[in-house]
Parts: C-alpha cells; structure tokens; sequence
C-alpha cells in the first residue's frame, strides 16, 4: 500500500502562460530550494520507515510512498495530482490501469489542499494536510479531508489573548491576498474590536506567481514598507504562508540596501508561518526577526529522527529525488557530474559536509511543527488501515506520557507597548479623537471635584461626601472638619470683641445705677435704661453661644436667645420714644393722652413686643427646631459642622419682627426729634435705629453670599455691629456728661434746655 504527498519543496518563478503563443518547454526559469519543506519529506519517510519496521502495526504490510514537487503553483498541483491517478508515464484522465496502485492518502499543505481537494475527492481519496484547512465547500471537507493542525479559531483567540496580556491595543495588520487571508480578516478585525484593540492600518502583501510579476510586487511591497515604518504601532500581525516569510524577508533586505531605515517592530505570526530560507537570503542578516512572536503548533522530539536525519547524505542516499538541490543550495556547492557551472573548484560537493554547520535560519534540525503534523499524519492513515483490516475485538493501545511542567518566564527588560497614544494617566480621562479609531483618544484633567485613581478610565468619578480630590485629581484625600471654634483666630477675635463690649456695657450700667438720682438718669426712665443695657450685655454675651462645636442645647438656645434679648432692647426704645411723644401730647388743654402716660403703658408695649418674639420663637421651636448637622456640600476641602436652622421661614420670621420693630422706633423717633432735648432722645434712636437697620439689611446678602464658619461670623458681626450701634449712639453722650461734664447734670440746666 502506497500514500502520496505533494510538497511545495522548490520555489519557482514561472513564466505566465499566454494563449497568444505555444507555452515554453522550460517549465521554470529560476529554481530556489525551500530548505525547512526538506525536513517534511524527510518527516514522511521517517514515519514510513518507523511503521513498516513495526510489526505490531499493519504486519506484513509494508507502506511505501510518493513525493511530488508543487512548486508553491496551482498548475504544478494539478499535475501532481493527475499523475497520482493514472500511475504511468503519461498519464490519461479517467483512466483506471493499476487501480492497486492508486494511494490510498494523499498528504499536502494548506495551499495544496485548497487545488487537489476538488480533483481527488471525484476519486473519494482522503487528504491529510499538515497546515491549516483551506477555504472550501464545508461539506466536501468533512468528508474528504482532516486537518492536522491546529483549529484556526483557537489561533485567533491565542493571538488575541497575547494582545491583551501586553495591552497591545494599537496594531497593524498585513494579510496575503488569497481567500484564507480575507477569510482571517474577516473573523479576526470583529473579535479584536469587541475587546478594545483597533487596526492602525490593513495592507493585503503581494504573491509573486510570475517571474514578470517580481518588480510590481516589490514597488508594491515598498509602498507597504513605508506604511509599516510611518505607523505608530509596535505590533504587526502578520498572516500568510512559508512564501509569505520569504517574500517579507526580501523586501527588507531590499529596504536595508536602500538604506530606508528600519524601525523596530514586533511582528505576531500564527503558526502557519513556518520560518525558512532560500539560498538567496540564506545569509540575509535575520535582525528584523529578533522579537517576533509566532504561535507554534504542538509538536515534540521524535527519537531516532535527528540520527536518521543527519545519516542522509548524497552518497547514502541516491534514490533520493531531492537532497542533490537541497544540498547544493544549502550547502553552496556544485556535485562535479552537474550541468551547472562551478564559479570556484573549491565549491565542489563532497557529500560530506555536516548537517551540524548549517545554520539554525538556514535548517533546523529539531523537528518543527509542520514536520510534526506530517509524521503524524502518516500514522494516522497507518491506524486506519489498521482498523480497516482487523477483523479482532478492537485495541486500544494506551501510551503514558511525561507530565510536562511549566515555569513561569521571568523578564528582565521592560516590554514594548504599541498604543494609539500614550495611556491616560490617574487624574485624566479618555475622549475620543474625532475621525480616529475608538482606541485613540485625547488626555483631558479630570473635573472639579472628580478623581481618576486608574489609568486610561472612560470618566472620572466623585469622592465620597467626606473626601476631596488632590491637586493632581488622581486620590481623594479626607476633608478637615472644621468650625468657628475658640482656637481659631476668627473666633477668638470675636469672643474678645465680645467680651469687651459686655464689659464696657456692665461699666455702663454701673455708672448709671451710681448716678441714678442725678436728673439725666431719671429724665429717661431708668428701668427702661437698666432694661436696655442688660439687654444689650445678654446680647453681647450671646455670641459666645456662636462660636465653638455646635451641640442640640446650644443649637436650639442661641437663636431664640438672640431674636428675643434684640426685640427687648428695641422695644424698650420703641416704648421710650412713644412715651416721650404721648407725654409732650398729654400736655396739651384737654388732651385725653395723659391717661396712656405711665409705666403701664411702658410695660404694655416691652411686655407684648417681647411676646410676640417668644410665641414666634416656641413656634419654631416645636416645629423645625434647629439641630446640629455637617455640610459637606459648600466648602470644597472641608466639612463644615453647623447648626441648621431647621425652618429658614421660621429664622427670617425672627429678624423680620426684629425689622419691624426697628422701622416701627427709626420712624417714631424720627417724628419726635424736634421735640425739647431735655426730653428727648429722639435723635439718639433715630441715629441708633439707622445704624441697626443698615447693619441687618447688609447681613441678609453677605449671609447669603458666605459659606462654612464665615456665615457665622457674619451674624455674630451683625449682633456686636448693631448691639455697639445701640450702646454706643444712645449711651456714650449720656457717659460723656456724667463722668466728664458734671455740672451739665442738673435739673436747672435741664429745665432751661
């Protein structure tokens, strides 16, 4: 029994085949044997040796072969094939003499497959190919052809799972231009999108079917070349078969001679291309290779295969069709009986060189992947003839292998990257470039009050409430608690004002009790006086209540304490003016005024003022009272600890009453001004009423407009501004004549006034 197998071992330029003339007996004008396609013959015959010395399998069978050369050439395919089937010298179609003889198999690669599928499979002969399957009729395959490599689609993922790994995102992509290649294209570009790798560009690489072709396909390879070395990518994925390498190969010794320069790449390979030389690059400097990544097919060291390998020479082996090219062109030597011309008489092959001389680019002695699937498939026909002709209980022969380990690889260099741009780095975000792929992007700062604590995030995202971004925008950083406290500069300037004026208004109310039966202390009602100035010393007082940690007591206290302290001092002043004016009334003939003059009418009008202000404020209190609380919204960079007034309604109801009030004694007193001085203070609370009134309308927008601890600050400056106001304009003249013009105070000088 016989199989056959259809090699692409020589590489040809073949003259095209016109219709206009005969076609030239010459079947090839240059021949260049592909040194690695040996090692798959040598493969076959390796295995057919091994089954036909093994007499536990297919005993008495001996297997023989049949080796044809395709040329890398549809036409040469199509030959090969047609001599398979007929077995003569000439070979006529259909004709079926030494129908014994027709092999049983036909094992070829992947280009081969793809032409001597729809011949042989008329004949039902399986095929075995050692590539991968070839684009066709999926039916027809199923049936006439396995494939011995591995599934492409595994291939695929293997490629994108590499990408990911190194966070190659940014690649280019060179393709053959045959139907397997736009088939990789195809199912290739969608996967590598859907995980976030784009295509910087995608070049088809030229085929040189012709030797006329060869100058077309280098300007177009050179075109490409240019490509390559303008694009920003790292990584190229490069997909085609063992001519593919070659072609690449010389276009960038062409490029090297040139001297166009060579920027460094990283080039990712399936495992269908199988690196190998011709004797025109056999010395070809293989830098540009150094760095490439190529998946490989499963494959192992065969024993016996490397002895059996380096035993063959010319001399041993003079039925072998093709070791005299192989050897004359990997070796650089001419056999004296050749008919080609020997440049130099020291170049004469002596059959005796050593295979160990040969460079590792020019052959490799380990068995490669390709040689693997060839062995292999030689034993798989040899089991299935063994099955086919065993008429016993079927045998399963079970063969323990090694357990294989795995040691992670340790780097010791930083990898290259291959991105559109840069990465993003923590405190920027990605935008897409208008017109660009989705993987090119620009880098913008992350907004105010955003962060980006990875790199290349799509958005940045906020910092919790009690955090705050860092200047670089890239971690949050914990916000400082903070509030008018007594340690803070603010607060204790503040207290100090405070506490000054308490104590110059106790020294006044001191000095007015000493001189309480001097006539300008009993001209002004001396309990309103004594009503006022504790009024304004609480008032002063309650400023302390502002500053320090707010807490539920002091919270619900100092509002309520300051709306009602201020509206007892203004309507004392309210009672004072109205008092002096029905008291200058009831002084009139006739006048029925002078029954409202006296301390009931006083404490009428102090009593029901303060009243309303204490309903207003036990209002609030049971129904929005205010609460301590932390705004983390207003300040940036800190968390405000504040007491939230519950009801702003029920806060501007208060200063609204106290507004009231004040309006209500600046108008009265403004009526009575011109009334006798020795009785009036008139002017003094129409000036003390203008400067509280100016001093709470200025509070509301600098209130509004301030945040954190300053809106504090603003309404205790509001209380000390109006509270001076009122001691200060009504008081300070007062002091002035007592303790500085004594002889002013005198009921004479008075009544003459």
């Amino acid at each position: 029994m016989t199989i056959a197998s259809i090699i692409s071992h020589v590489y040809t330029f073949s003259s095209p085949i016109l219709f206009d003339r005969h076609p030239s007996s010459e079947l090839q004008d240059e021949v260049m044997v592909v040194f690695q396609s040996y090692q798959y013959i040598l493969a076959l015959v390796f295995a057919a040796k091994q089954i036909s010395e093994n007499l536990q399998l297919l005993a008495n069978v001996t297997l023989g072969f049949h080796i044809y050369n395709s040329n890398f050439s549809p036409s040469w395919t199509f030959l090969a094939s047609m001599r398979l089937l007929s077995m003569h010298s000439k070979f006529i179609p259909n004709y079926k003499c030494d129908l014994g003889n027709i092999p049983i198999a036909v094992i070829g690669g992947p280009d081969i497959c793809l032409h001597m599928l729809n011949l042989l499979s008329i004949y039902k002969i399986p095929q075995l190919t050692y590539g991968p399957a070839p684009v066709m009729n999926k039916e027809t395959q199923d049936v006439f052809l396995q494939q011995m490599f591995p599934n492409e689609v595994l291939q695929h993922q293997g490629i994108l799972l590499l990408l990911l790994h190194f966070r190659w995102t940014w690649i280019g992509l060179l393709s053959v231009k045959d139907e397997a290649g736009e088939k990789f294209v195809r199912d290739v570009v969608p996967k590598f999108s859907q995980h976030g790798i784009c295509f910087d560009f995608m070049e088809w690489f030229p085929n040189v079917a012709f030797y006329s072709d060869f100058m077309d396909v280098m300007d177009k390879g050179f075109e490409i070349y240019e490509i390559l070395m303008k694009s920003t990518s790292s990584v190229i994925i490069i997909f085609g078969e063992l001519r593919t390498m070659l072609i690449l190969r010389t276009l960038l010794r062409f490029s090297e001679v040139e001297d166009l320069g060579l920027r460094e790449k990283i080039w990712v390979m399936p495992a269908q291309m199988d690196f190998t030389s011709v004797s025109l690059n056999k010395n070809w400097d293989i830098c540009f290779i150094h760095g490439a990544l190529s998946l490989s097919s499963n494959s192992k060291e065969v024993f016996g295969f490397q002895e059996f390998l380096q035993s063959r020479n010319p001399t041993t082996e003079p039925h072998d069709g093709f070791i005299r090219d192989f050897w004359e062109q990997v070796f650089e030597c001419s056999f004296p009986n050749t008919k080609k011309r020997i440049k130099r008489p020291e170049n004469i092959c002596t059959g005796e060189e050593r295979w160990q001389a040969l460079p590792a680019s020019a052959f490799e002695l380990n068995m490669s992947g390709h040689s693997y699937n060839v062995y292999n498939a030689v034993y798989a026909v040899a089991h299935a003839l063994q099955s086919m002709h065993s008429s016993k209980y079927k045998q399963r022969n079970w063969m323990n292998l090694e357990k294989q380990k795995f040691q992670d690889l340790q780097s010791w260099q930083a990898y290259p990257i291959s991105l559109c741009n840069d990465h993003c780095q923590r405190g920027f975000r990605k935008t897409k470039k208008e017109g660009k792929p989705f993987c090119c992007y620009d880098c913008l700062p992350c907004p105010e009050g955003k962060i980006s604590a990875e790199r290349d995030t799509a958005d940045c995202s906020p910092c919790p409430e009690d955090q705050y971004p860092n200047h670089n925008k890239n971690a949050c950083i914990p916000k400082v608690i903070t509030f008018l406290s007594y340690e803070d500069a603010l607060g204790i300037s503040l207290a100090v004002c405070a506490l000054s004026f308490a104590f110059i208004t106790s020294y006044v109310l001191r000095i007015f009790i000493q001189h309480r039966d001097t006539p300008i202390v009993k001209a002004n009602n001396r309990n309103l006086t004594y009503i006022i100035l504790i009024s304004l010393l609480l008032s002063f007082l309650c400023v302390l209540l502002f500053i320090g940690r707010p807490n539920k007591f002091v919270c619900l206290l100092r509002q309520p304490a300051f709306g009602i302290i201020f509206s007892v001092a203004v309507s004392c002043l309210l009672a004072k003016t109205i008092v002096v004016v029905l008291a200058f009334m009831a002084t009139k003939p006739g006048s029925k005024m002078r029954k409202w003059v006296g301390k009931k009418m006083v404490s009428s009008i102090v009593f029901s003022c303060t009243l309303v202000q204490a309903i207003i404020c036990a209002s609030w209190l049971m129904t929005f009272p205010p609460y301590p609380d932390s705004e983390k919204h207003s300040m940036s960079q800190e968390i405000v600890l504040e007491c939230n007034e519950g009801s702003v309604t029920m806060f501007y109801c208060v200063l609204g009453f106290m507004g009231f009030l004040a309006i209500v004694s600046f108008s009265a007193a403004f009526l009575a001004r011109k009334l006798p001085d020795s009785f009036n203070e008139a002017k003094f609370i129409t000036f003390s009423m203008f400067v509280f009134c100016s001093v709470w309308l200025s509070f509301v927008p600098s209130y509004l407009s301030t945040k954190g601890k300053y809106m504090v600050a603003v309404e205790i400056f509001s209380i000390l501004s109006s509270s001076a106001g009122l001691l200060g304009c009504i008081f300070a003249p007062k002091c002035f004549i007592i303790l500085f013009k004594p002889e002013q105070n005198s009921k004479h000088l008075l009544m003459k006034r």
